[in-house]
C-alpha cells in the first residue's frame, strides 16, 4: 500500500476542504458527535495473515473543517500495540452508506510480532459501512502502518477489520 491511503486521504479530504468548507473558513470549527468505535480484525504482513487486532477509538467532539480528530489504540495477539492521534474524513450519503478515510501518525510498541522497522508508525485507511438512524455504525476497515520510509527497514503491516461506531449523544 505504501502512501496510497494517505495520499487518498490528502486529495479527497483537502478537495472537499476548498469546495465546501473554505467559503466559511478552511479550519473552522463546528460541532460533530463524538463516538467510540470498536473493531476487530486480521493483521497482514507480507501478503500473509499473522494474527488478530483488536482496537478501540474515540473520535472527538468537533470537526476543523473536514477534519474530525480521533484517539485510537490496537492491540494484536502477538503484544504488539499502536496508539495514535490523527484524522478522520467522512461522507455519509441519504442511502445511510458511508466512506470514512483516515491518517493517524502514532506509536508501535512490538510485541512477539513483526519488526516495522521504527517506533513512529503511520496509519491510514477506508472504512465502507452503513449508518444506522440511531447514529450507530456498521462497516469494514482496512488500513495500512509504515514508517513512511523515515528508516529503510519499512516492511508495513496491513489490518482487515469489522467495526462497530456508537456515538456518544
Amino acid at each position: 500500500m505504501n502512501g496510497t491511503f494517505a495520499l487518498l486521504f490528502a486529495v479527497v479530504s483537502l478537495t472537499d476542504m476548498a469546495q465546501n468548507h473554505c467559503p466559511t473558513g478552511c479550519l473552522a470549527h463546528s460541532p460533530e458527535a463524538a463516538r467510540i468505535s470498536i473493531s476487530a480484525g486480521q493483521t497482514q504482513f507480507q501478503d500473509n495473515f499473522i494474527g488478530e487486532e483488536i482496537y478501540a477509538r474515540y473520535e472527538l467532539d468537533h470537526k476543523l473543517g473536514p477534519y474530525q480528530n480521533a484517539i485510537g489504540l490496537s492491540v494484536t495477539d502477538t503484544g504488539d500495540a499502536w496508539l495514535g492521534f490523527g484524522q478522520l474524513w467522512t461522507k455519509e450519503f441519504t442511502s445511510g452508506a458511508y466512506v470514512q478515510l483516515h491518517a493517524m501518525p502514532g506509536i508501535y510498541v512490538q510485541g512477539d510480532g513483526p519488526d516495522l522497522g521504527f517506533p513512529i508508525e503511520f496509519r491510514a485507511g477506508v472504512e465502507l459501512g452503513y449508518a444506522f438512524s440511531n447514529g450507530a455504525r456498521l462497516g469494514i476497515s482496512y488500513d495500512h502502518r509504515s514508517n513512511a520510509d523515515i528508516k529503510a527497514t519499512n516492511p508495513g503491516l496491513e489490518t482487515l477489520q469489522v467495526r462497530y461506531s456508537i456515538p456518544l449523544q
